[in-house]
């Protein structure tokens, strides 16, 4: 655990001294990657983080967006790559962890979970197949442990992924307005440590996380506790309660070196601390240790002394460690002290700022031919394919993957796991639809392009439910910033972010950079991740199982994009192509369309036609309502394309509607009226799923079968191999 050499002889000259070894591993935690985002943070102003309903506050580790009616949702996106790697289940356990922390920091309660996850191709790779069971066993045992329903998600397989794992946790929090923490300090309050005690476990777990994933460092890797954590939200939310809590800040990347020089910093305020006072697991541990381990469950509370006998009475109640570690000072100073003795004295301005880089960036060689499409074979059996294609890992359902999860309890949630996005009940008689999606076969061949589709997509699954969106959290996850190309993926990633953002109003209320994402095969590809926090004021709109003799009216335009498409990789084994891309104008039309028809209570369902194109997404209303479909491909919207094309094409800003006769009138009015691209392109009723061309039959598959092989194939894969 070191700095680099040109760090090193800059903290030098910034302090005047030579630093004690104390002071060096503090500020190795505190200026590694993970902790200090020393190559992104200059980019990332770029991004919009202010809107109407953004409430900024200094030290808060979630962004807060206000709902109404005196009450607020917070929300925040953590990573647990290189851990979960490593070890799994502890791994993705502890990312859950972590980011409930973060949202409790702002003392509002968490109310739900949702996950990214990323691994190698599950069909060849045991060790991906490894990976997967026991990381969604990690969130879903860590979840259910704290009564948090884990609502939604997704899982996507990718060969370059092999050998590592990407594991995103989100978490969204709820309380009253008046509730939030306002961090502040004052002269005499002291500085708690609560929850879990401090042991070896996780140390150097930041520069681990900021390197590439050479060796598996077990020890680096946190062990979960979700029993502690479920005391600790419950303590924390009494002592707010009691407005016992002046100041308060999760454990996380860097353990206490960050968290002291942190909140010293954001407050402007000195810290002085003595780790003799750490409650400790283990009874020999050095002072270095005891500030950069990532002992889990621990939370820094500053409050003053008259209001520290009650929060002792709450944790003694609640049966969690409470230590009394350090007081607050106005020299803007992070003092270490062992007894009487000093190990570390810097200002809390030089700790917890690195100097930011600005890093060369340059845009990849592969990108000049990728766009090239080859002749591929021509498919002679469409329905064989569809088969092959509903069995394949990504497009294969995820019910084994979410029936893990109790989404059930807290008794907030409206629509579950499974549809476009989940919605939960608020207590001003609103609703919040959330959405989690990445797409990183279209980020690696146009990096821009392939970053807004995926702010597209996140925005059209809450669109679904009814859901205006009202901020947004991006999760950036790209190898090694070191690397010209790379940084140059990233960076165009952002900027399509940025663009996007502002040109439809959709603050940035928090997120995450992981950088150095690599191992010996090689960097990831470009995996930005967006979370969509989407609004309802009067009610969402929950699918009605489809009868026979409904309507599928499809909104928006099928384009010649396959680039990045499950079609060209899975059946075709090919990386390439034009990336789809989104037509802003057009996008927000078919949104605000969409939003129009629900309000109206028109339709019976909406669906977003994404992954695998129309022929997946309407296999998928099939499917689950057991009902057969008849779709004339002749009748889609869009240019006249090659059957594969219009089957295939995962073209944005793509809606299905299903609709009763008696209401088919009213919708088309309210779209000719928007100038928005529709066409009936279906009918319901039967027990197949068909698309002909013209007279021509191209799939015909019986809904059962195909059920049945969408359903079992991703359990199966996993439990049997």
């Amino acid at each position: 655990m070191s700095l680099e050499s040109r760090e090193l002889s800059e903290l030098k000259s910034k302090i005047g001294r030579d630093p004690t070894s104390t002071e060096l591993q503090i500020v190795a935690a505190e200026w590694s990657e993970h902790c200090s985002y020393k190559s992104s943070k200059k980019h990332l102003k770029m991004l919009p983080m202010t809107g109407p309903l953004v409430i900024n506050e200094k030290g808060y580790d979630s962004g807060v967006l206000d709902v109404g009616g005196g009450y607020v949702v917070t929300a925040h996106i953590e990573s647990h790559n290189h851990p979960s790697a490593v070890e799994p289940y502890g791994g993705a356990a502890t990312g859950v962890g972590g980011v409930v922390r973060d949202i409790l920091s702002a003392g509002t309660r968490p109310i739900a979970i949702f996950d990214g996850l990323r691994f190698g191709n599950i069909e060849k790779d045991k060790q991906a197949r490894w990976l997967f069971k026991n990381a969604v066993t990690g969130v879903a045992d860590y979840g259910n442990c704290l009564g948090i329903p884990t609502i939604g998600g997704e899982v996507e397989f990718d060969e370059c992924y092999q050998n590592y794992a990407l594991v995103d946790v989100a978490c969204v929090g709820f309380g009253k307005k008046e509730n939030l923490i306002k961090n502040h300090a004052k002269k005499g309050d002291v500085v708690v440590l609560l929850g879990g005690s401090t042991g070896r476990d996780g140390i150097g777990g930041s520069q681990f996380a900021s390197d590439s994933l050479e060796s598996e460092d077990r020890s680096a890797v946190q062990i979960p506790d979700p029993f502690i954590e479920k005391l600790i939200i419950d303590a924390i939310l009494e002592a707010r309660n009691e407005k016992l809590i002046h100041a308060l800040k999760d454990l996380g990347g860097g353990g206490l070196s960050c968290a002291i020089s942190e909140t010293a910093d954001a407050l402007d305020i000195g810290i002085e601390m003595d780790v003799d006072k750490v409650h400790t697991r283990e009874s020999d541990m050095r002072p270095d240790e005891i500030m950069v381990s990532e002992s889990q469950e621990r939370m820094l509370i500053i409050t003053n002394k008259t209001k520290l006998k009650k929060l002792q009475d709450i944790c003694k109640k609640f049966r969690i460690g409470c230590s009394v570690i350090g007081s607050v000072k106005f020299d803007n100073k992070v003092h270490v002290k062992k007894g009487k003795k000093t190990f570390a004295n810097l200002s809390a301005d030089i700790v917890a700022n690195a100097t930011l880089l600005d890093l060369p960036s340059k845009k990849p060689e592969y990108l000049k031919t990728i766009t090239q499409e080859k002749k591929f074979k021509p498919i002679t059996d469409y329905s064989k394919t569809m088969m092959k294609f509903l069995a394949s890992p990504n497009i294969a359902s995820k019910i084994w993957v979410y029936s893990q999860y109790d989404h059930e309890v807290g008794i907030r949630t409206v629509i579950k796991p499974g549809g476009d996005a989940s919605v939960l009940r608020l207590d001003n008689g609103k609703y919040l639809s959330v959405k989690i999606d990445g797409n990183p076969k279209q980020c690696y061949i146009n990096p821009r392009e392939g970053a807004i589709g995926c702010f597209e997509e996140a925005c059209r699954n809450v669109v679904c439910t009814g859901a205006k969106p009202i901020g947004m959290l991006d999760h950036l996850q790209f190898g090694s910033p070191k690397d010209p190309e790379i940084f140059w993926t990233f960076l165009e990633s952002l900027k399509g972010l940025t663009d996007f953002a502002k040109d439809f109003k959709i603050p940035c209320i928090g997120g995450k950079v992981s950088l150095y994402n690599e191992t010996p095969a090689g960097p990831i590809k470009p995996t930005p991740l967006i979370g969509i926090l989407g609004l309802i004021d009067k009610k969402p709109l929950v699918h009605q199982k489809i009868t026979k003799g409904d309507y599928l009216v499809m909104i928006g335009n099928t384009k010649d994009e396959l680039g990045g498409s499950e079609y060209f990789e899975y059946i075709h084994k090919f990386i390439g192509g034009t990336c789809p891309t989104v037509d802003f104008s057009e996008s927000k039309k078919n949104m605000k369309s969409v939003l129009e028809i629900i309000k109206q209570e028109l339709p019976k369902s909406v669906h977003d036609c994404s992954k695998g194109g129309l022929a997946v997404a309407v296999s998928e209303l099939c499917m689950i309502d057991q009902i057969g479909c008849k779709v004339s491909l002749d009748t889609v919207p869009g240019a006249k394309l090659p059957v594969d094309r219009i089957l295939f094409s995962e073209s944005h800003s793509r809606y299905l509607v299903t609709i009763e006769k008696k209401n088919i009138k009213k919708l088309e009015n309210i779209l000719k009226k928007n100038k928005v691209s529709f066409k009936t392109v279906g009918i319901f009723g039967g027990e197949k799923i068909q698309f002909s061309n013209g007279a021509k039959s191209i799939i015909d598959l019986r809904v059962d079968k195909a059920q049945k092989t969408w359903l079992n194939s991703l359990r199966d894969l996993v439990l049997h191999g």
